[in-house]
């Protein structure tokens, strides 16, 4: 029995750092409008816990997961490309259960679509207050 749990948990060693992978997309965006998508994602989704944030490299490394899980490290970075930009998420794990980076990307997306669909103007513009006639 022994040499079995043993022989389970030196393949799981073995096996388990070939899940870690880096996945990479691109967006018809510059990575200005891109980096404030992901730092929504991050800050105002309730999925992560920010270790740390760079606005000049445009760098992120977050966990995510819980105590059934297992919490997992997991950082992003963006690279621009003219006037498009390249988000690369590098995940600590994915795999039957979980989808890291499938997951952060949709969630960046959200926080994309929401950001472009309020007018630049509109949001700008200060709150109006009523104030007293003389």
């Amino acid at each position: 029995m022994r040499r079995i749990v043993a022989s389970a948990l030196t393949l799981l060693i073995v096996v388990a750092p070939s899940f870690a992978k880096t996945h990479k997309d691109m967006y018809s965006v510059p990575c200005t409008v891109l980096w404030n998508a992901v730092k929504d994602t991050l800050r105002n989704s309730g999925k992560y816990g920010i270790l740390g944030i760079d606005n000049t490299e445009t760098t992120a490394s977050f966990v995510i997961g819980g105590t059934l899980g297992g919490k997992r490290i997991n950082s992003v970075v963006l690279n621009a490309k003219g006037e498009t930009c390249e988000l690369q998420v590098q995940t600590a794990y994915s795999g039957l259960i979980h989808d890291d980076a499938g997951d952060f990307k949709k969630r960046v997306d959200e926080s994309l679509a929401k950001q472009q669909a309020v007018p630049p103007a509109a949001a700008a513009l200060p709150a109006k207050t009523d104030s007293p006639k003389n």
